[in-house]
């Protein structure tokens, strides 16, 4: 048990004098203050063991630690060692020191659990003993966990209740805005809410800030369509610069001073995209999804961004980006760094283009599941497939692959895309239309008048470890002058397997970063109450998943490849050796749904 110094310029409780310090400084003192008794009389094992006189150190060198000894504890044993004065540290005192630190007395008190033996005699000598929980047991642990939320409120309340943003947990696929997945956010005191696209492929979270060059909130289609904000860290009492010398300002030797605004670029060759800014810090309003919904102020640290270049200004994400990836930065680390929440959370896909997004949500015992690929230098959300089944053909050959809610569509590198291509197409029953450059699908077919999804052939993954993984909307429905035209969503990659979000309709995808797991379920992300209740068929297969944008952008998708490395400003830690989520090949020329023919 450690002693602690009291200082003897505080006036004595026993004594009208205040004592003087330092080598001149009287050192007359009481031997023991007077108690002051401000309720029912102290319990004995509660008093002081010792209230003693200190003077100068002795001539042996040990001074006043000779007047200490040993007590109990408890019944064990707690001795004095390595609990010098800290005018003594680092050697046995001599007869120097702080006489600020060195002229006090020591008191040594007695420590007892609340439901320990001593403390339960006490409160039932005094009448005031109710029930006492017998140790070890549920309720013993239950009233310890109870007191502990009480006095330390969230962030050891039970993270096992999810959070979501206060405005609500839903997401929205938006078709004029890349057709991403967005949300509201709201941030800062007074609270401003902004419309962001939801990215498990990037990690750091910015809005447009003290703009230099953004996205314009008004005048626009999608400004007409949305109500959009810019971040002003001035406006909210609560933001706060992060400075060169935080952890997450990661090339600090590009910074101006270590008490100086901490910049981040991130730059993309997608369109000549880029963001950049300072780090800030401040509020993430949030709430629980339990029975009983409480808000929960978070502060996170994210990006200013001063300056937007290419698809920011118009096609995609105009009002900010929040990365969901693994790195220190991004929001999911920060909540379960700050205790609020366990360090995982899903995304459900709606066949309809509605979602929901959870933080601490580690899916139900039930789901499938399979193991992240994690690169300790840079993490993803990295899994690996052993076999792809198209119809009633089987594709055998491991390969990994990045899980990006932020990519529209599937991606895949020879030979896999051309095996399960060729698949496909030989299982088809439709026309098979002639390539179109405007569009990146080569498989494409003319719906026939009686079709239906039964007619195109099914398709399903397998994880490793076995777990099967059906994907329910492989293809893309659009509609010509004449007829509808359907192809497989799937677009040849040169460099990256990428399972993009037309392959997770349907399903609550958990990414669960304490067991380093990706799970799965068959979802209807209109169900609340009921989590488990399997999902209903959606008619909706007309509906287009996720049409792309990033058309100019597929002929080389090593183009869109992230350039943070590379980029001489660049002060956040967000290296990754795969191309940016949803920025890869989501963003530039959208689609026009309507082609000509």
């Amino acid at each position: 048990m450690q002693h602690f110094p009291v200082k003897n310029n505080l006036l004595d409780s026993g004594s009208d004098t205040t004592l003087g310090f330092g080598i001149g400084g009287s050192t007359e003192q009481p031997l023991c203050p007077k108690p002051r008794r401000l309720g029912p009389p102290v319990p004995d094992f509660l008093n002081p063991l010792r209230c003693t006189k200190h003077s100068q150190p002795n001539a042996d060198g040990r001074g006043v630690l000779n007047m200490i000894t040993e007590k109990t504890i408890d019944g064990r044993e707690s001795s004095c060692s390595g609990c010098w004065p800290s005018c003594y540290a680092g050697s046995p005192p001599g007869r120097t020191g702080n006489p600020l630190l060195c002229y006090g007395r020591i008191f040594t008190f007695k420590m007892h659990h609340r439901f320990s033996e001593p403390v339960k005699n006490w409160s039932n000598s005094t009448g005031e003993l109710s029930h006492w929980p017998v140790k070890g047991s549920f309720e013993y642990y239950a009233i310890l966990a109870h007191r502990d939320r009480l006095l330390r409120g969230r962030k050891l309340s039970d993270i096992n209740a999810p959070l979501t943003f206060s405005d609500g947990n839903s997401t929205f696929r938006i078709s004029s805005l890349g057709f991403l997945h967005y949300t509201t956010v709201q941030l800062g005191t007074p609270g401003v809410k902004f419309m962001v696209a939801l990215d498990t492929g990037s990690d750091l979270f910015w809005v447009p800030c003290d703009c230099n060059k953004c996205a314009p909130t008004e005048g626009t289609t999608y400004a007409s369509d949305f109500e959009l904000s810019i971040y002003d860290p001035k406006g909210s009492s609560t933001s706060k610069r992060v400075t060169c010398n935080s952890s997450l300002c990661a090339h600090r030797n590009q910074c101006l001073g270590t008490f100086s605004n901490c910049p981040y670029t991130i730059s993309y060759m997608s369109a000549q995209t880029s963001t950049s800014g300072i780090l800030v810090e401040d509020v993430l309003h949030l709430t629980t999804e339990d029975g009983h919904p409480e808000l929960t102020e978070a502060y996170v640290t994210f990006g200013c961004g001063q300056v937007q270049s290419g698809s920011f200004l118009d096609v995609a994400a105009p009002n900010g980006l929040f990365g969901l990836g693994m790195e220190k930065i991004s929001v999911p680390s920060i909540l379960s760094q700050e205790g609020l929440t366990a360090d995982s959370f899903s995304m459900c896909f709606g066949h309809d283009g509605v979602g929901r997004i959870s933080f601490g949500d580690k899916g139900s015992p039930d789901q499938e599941e399979t193991p992240f690929n994690i690169n300790p230098s840079h993490p993803t959300y990295n899994i690996t497939l052993t076999q792809i089944r198209v119809g009633t053909s089987l594709i055998d050959g491991e390969f990994t692959a990045l899980f990006d809610s932020g990519t529209s569509f599937t991606y895949l590198v020879d030979p896999t895309y051309s095996n399960l291509s060729e698949k496909f197409h030989s299982q088809a029953r439709d026309r098979r239309r002639p390539p179109d450059s405007r569009i990146p699908f080569e498989y494409c077919y003319d719906m026939s008048p009686d079709a239906n999804t039964s007619l195109v052939p099914s398709m399903s993954l397998t994880m490793k470890g076995g777990s099967h993984f059906p994907v329910y909307d492989p293809i893309i429905v659009i509609s010509t002058q004449s007829k509808l035209v359907y192809c497989l969503a799937v677009v040849r990659s040169t460099e990256l397997n990428i399972i993009g979000q037309n392959f997770m309709t349907g399903y609550r995808v958990v990414f669960d970063r304490e067991r380093f797991v990706l799970g799965w379920k068959k979802f209807d992300c209109y169900d609340i109450e009921e989590p488990n209740t399997s999902l209903v068929e959606s008619a909706a297969a007309s509906t287009p998943p996720a049409l792309a944008a990033g058309i100019r952008n597929y002929s080389n998708p090593e183009a869109t490849k992230d350039i943070r490395n590379n980029s001489s400003h660049a002060s956040v830690a967000l290296q990754s050796s795969h191309p940016h989520a949803s920025l890869l090949y989501c963003i530039g020329v959208i689609l026009v749904l309507s082609l000509l023919v």
